[in-house]
């Protein structure tokens, strides 16, 4: 289950919980049907989000993790560079890029993906 300590973020799905360590690594508990706990092998992470059935995580690399349910694609994020911060609604993904562009995937039956002409957007500072 991991050491619990140290947590610089926290975030709820509908069944699952998860929080990133100082050091980078990712913890879940909760519901492990979905498979939106299966984060044990994350590291070097920087950020992280929870929908209700998965989970996404930014590393300081700018890559995008995600582990969960993916029934609509919202764990498709494998090709996503330059990421730095993510967002995770009940079936789609978020991600936001260094150069302030958002992407998305996942489910867009009611335009919650329309995002494309979004930009000039900047993460939130990190606290010290």
């Amino acid at each position: 289950m991991g050491d619990w300590r140290d947590l610089t973020v926290a975030a709820a799905g509908y069944l699952h919980a998860v929080a990133l360590r100082r050091d980078g690594r990712v913890l879940a508990t909760g519901d492990r049907a979905s498979g939106a706990c299966e984060v044990d092998e994350w590291e070097e992470a920087v950020a992280l989000a929870a929908g209700s059935y998965h989970t996404v995580a930014v590393t300081a690399s700018g890559r995008v993790l995600a582990a969960g349910d993916n029934s609509v694609g919202q764990c498709d994020v494998a090709d996503w560079q330059g990421i730095v911060a993510v967002a995770a609604g009940s079936r789609h993904t978020l991600g936001l890029r260094a150069d302030g562009r958002v992407v998305s995937t996942g489910d867009n039956a009611s335009g919650q993906r329309d995002v494309g002409s979004w930009s000039g957007i900047r993460a939130p500072r990190a606290r010290a």
